[in-house]
């Protein structure tokens, strides 16, 4: 079971690098980053570090996504 949940979500989160490194539109490249925070969120809870994995999703997905999404939306 193990296997099959890393599995899925490393090719959640190589897919979501993917798709954030070519979009055009800084807004999707943006969600396609907290795509890639959540999965690798989910890893950490996998190798059995919580403590990393709720760290990951407040200061990664939470505060400094809010600020690059701010920034994007500032600049347009």
């Amino acid at each position: 079971m193990d296997l099959v949940l890393f599995l899925t979500f490393a090719i959640i989160a190589v897919v979501c690098g993917l798709s954030m490194a070519l979009q055009r539109h800084p807004v999707a490249s943006a969600l396609s980053l907290i795509g890639v925070m959540v999965s690798l969120a989910v890893l950490y809870v996998l190798l059995g570090a919580e403590f990393i994995a709720a760290a990951q999703l407040v200061v990664y997905s939470g505060a400094i996504m809010v600020l690059f999404i701010f920034v994007i939306m500032l600049l347009n």
